[in-house]
């Protein structure tokens, strides 16, 4: 986890009741508190380690609409003006800066799914543009890559993970949400057929509406209620350099790394090209449904088979109210960095641009993420369990569009207008 995460104090007191009860405290159930505090609506979120410690603190703080799919599109604009407006919104910066986002093509082939991938949202306006050579070259110079082309989009950009949720989280706290950490949720209580409350490992909470926001726990804690999400997870590497003179502020992705500016003048860094895979339980229960994945992304994926295995086996998949939850065994999900993987990712990149050949290292860590069968979120409700909502599955692409998706499901758990359609992040679509 990176170091630079900003703590922020909580109660530790439950209430007895209130309207809508959060399960997890990442940028989505963060940005769904503070939605719904602003709207006077009883809130409170509960987080079973503490705020932003899992995926939101630990991305790239990439904000982006390029080569998102398509559907994905209308959440990452309204996302756009939501960062944007953040500081204002919660008295704080949270790092956001649109500084441009930058895809490059070693091939004619990759090249060519950019070009494909622009035609799809010319409708969208988006403002994306087909780069030469040359024209990459202009924009970061320096390099001594070898590229077919690229794409950019001058108003995609990115924001500080370490800071953007904890502020996001004081905000909604000062705003009238109730934010408790390391108390995890059990399980719902259910009466006349609907949700009538959450147990959680220091006493139960009554209320009339849940939202789940529990990411790469998700799905376990949805099996113990007997509804299946699928998701499985995969691990990134990152780590962060000190600060540095670097060839630009635009954010750029390589088909084999990736870098942006950091606040403090350093930059993050990843193998773009490649993601750790180790096979759990869940990947032999519901592998066959991202065949399609495998066939067309087996390159990108690391699979090993060993200790996560024998890890997550040892985690109940069924408890009661009463028993120890796997959510109190484990409060952070902090799998070790894979230093050959950062290791590669920093010779592509001095390939690349020999300016970060004077980098130093500042620090490294890892993410787990939970990735859905076409890599799109889940924001719906639960037919089977009427008061329970659902907004998980981001396939490590949902800090961008975390303020947008909060409020999505906020709006969605308030039986507001929705802020966008929300068809396309159906649950029984996968």
């Amino acid at each position: 986890m990176t170091k630079t995460l900003d703590a922020i104090e909580t109660q530790d007191q439950l209430p007895e009741s209130t309207s809508v009860v959060i399960i997890g405290g990442g940028i989505v159930g963060v940005t769904a508190a503070l939605t719904l505090a602003e709207r006077n609506i009883p809130v409170v979120l509960l987080e079973k380690g503490h705020i932003a410690g899992e995926q939101s603190s630990r991305n790239l703080g990439w904000v982006r609409k390029t080569n998102r799919h398509f559907d994905d599109v209308p959440l990452a604009v309204e996302a756009d003006r939501l960062w944007s407006e953040m500081p204002n919104r919660i008295g704080q910066d949270v790092g956001y800066k649109q500084a441009g986002i930058m895809f490059l093509a070693k091939t004619q082939a990759q090249l060519a799914m950019h070009e494909s991938w622009l035609k799809s949202v010319e409708s969208l306006e988006l403002g994306s543009k087909i780069l030469s050579a040359k024209e990459i070259s202009q924009k970061v110079p320096g390099g001594q890559g070898h590229w077919e082309g690229g794409i950019f989009t001058a108003s995609d950009g990115r924001a500080e993970p370490s800071i953007a949720v904890p502020a996001m989280a004081k905000a909604a706290q000062k705003k009238g949400a109730i934010l408790i950490q390391h108390c995890a949720v059990r399980t719902l209580s259910m009466s006349a057929g609907k949700v009538s409350g959450v147990v959680t490992e220091k006493g139960e909470i009554r209320c009339d509406r849940v939202l789940l926001a529990g990411g790469a726990w998700s799905r376990r804690f949805l099996g113990n209620l007997g509804v299946s999400l699928p998701t499985l997870p995969l691990i990134c590497s990152v780590f962060r350099t000190k600060p540095m003179e670097g060839p630009t502020d635009i954010a750029v992705g390589g088909p084999d790394f990736s870098f942006r500016k950091h606040k403090d003048g350093g930059f993050i860094i990843t193998q773009r090209g490649k993601l750790d895979a180790p096979i759990t339980l869940d990947h032999l229960l519901i592998g066959r449904r991202y065949m399609d994945q495998l066939r067309t992304q087996r390159s990108f994926l690391n699979i090993s088979f060993g200790r996560h295995f024998i890890k997550d086996l040892a985690l109940a998949r069924r408890w009661g109210a009463n028993k120890v939850s796997p959510f109190e065994k484990i409060r952070t999900l902090d799998p070790n960095f894979n230093a050959n993987l950062n290791q590669d990712a920093f010779n592509n990149l001095c390939n690349a641009w020999p300016a970060f050949e004077k980098a130093e290292l500042e620090e490294a860590w890892a993410g787990v993420i939970d990735v859905t069968p076409d890599s799109n979120p889940v924001i719906d409700h639960v037919q089977k369990i009427p008061g329970l909502t659902v907004a998980t599955g981001f396939s490590g692409h949902g800090f961008g569009t975390g303020p947008a998706a909060g409020e999505l499901a906020a709006d969605l758990v308030s039986n507001a207008t929705p802020l966008i359609d929300p068809s396309p992040y159906r649950f029984d679509r996968l």
